[in-house]
């Protein structure tokens, strides 16, 4: 994977976890299918589907596969099991090492922060089995906000718990949707290729 990473130093620097930080998207993928199939879904749940809404809320997502297939998943109920299966797998993803080597290098003097639209504790046990958790003191989740990505609201967060100016801020992503959330934050954004090459 070739990323050009900026030359220019930024005052802080947000990076989302799946996808950016840790090659976890595959995994993901698997945990759905796995979780679609226990509870019954019939329908197509194609890649494709899947990383077009990739940074989004498991819940919005089940809400817009029940809009699309005419299927009935309980949101809350399917997320529960999603994560249960993606938990029980989580030992399978890696670090992304080339951002890794980036955020070791700008962590020296900058301060950096994760902004993802997993649940905190999940989030958490990613960045432990990547072997990065000491690096990320600053976590912000949909937990901590009232509207996860595309709304602005968790890099502006981080940017508050880093102490820096939002337009002073770097978002390291790899989803459109978290794309569009760093342009409403007013931030740069660097979009990190995805093994879809979206």
């Amino acid at each position: 994977m070739q990323i050009a990473f900026p030359k220019t130093l930024y005052a802080g620097y947000v990076f989302d976890c799946d996808g950016t930080l840790v090659d976890s998207m595959p995994t993901h993928y698997k945990a759905w299918k796995i979780a679609l199939k226990r509870l019954g879904f019939t329908g197509d749940f194609s890649e494709d589907f899947f990383y077009q809404l990739g940074g989004a809320k498991t819940t919005l997502v089940v809400e817009l596969l029940n809009e699309q297939s005419g299927s009935c998943l309980d949101p809350e109920e399917f997320a529960a099991e999603k994560e249960a299966i993606y938990l029980d797998i989580i030992s399978e993803i890696r670090p992304i090492d080339e951002v890794l080597r980036f955020v070791r290098m700008v962590a020296q003097d900058r301060p950096i922060s994760v902004a993802s639209g997993g649940l905190r504790h999940v989030v958490q046990k990613a960045l432990v089995s990547a072997g990065m958790a000491e690096l990320f003191d600053i976590i912000v989740t949909p937990e901590d906000v009232a509207q996860g990505k595309p709304a602005p609201d968790m890099f502006l967060l981080a940017a508050e718990k880093m102490q820096v100016s939002p337009e002073t801020c770097l978002v390291v992503e790899d989803a459109e949707l978290g794309r569009q959330a760093a342009e409403a934050a007013g931030m740069d954004c660097l979009m990190i290729p995805t093994r879809r090459g979206k």
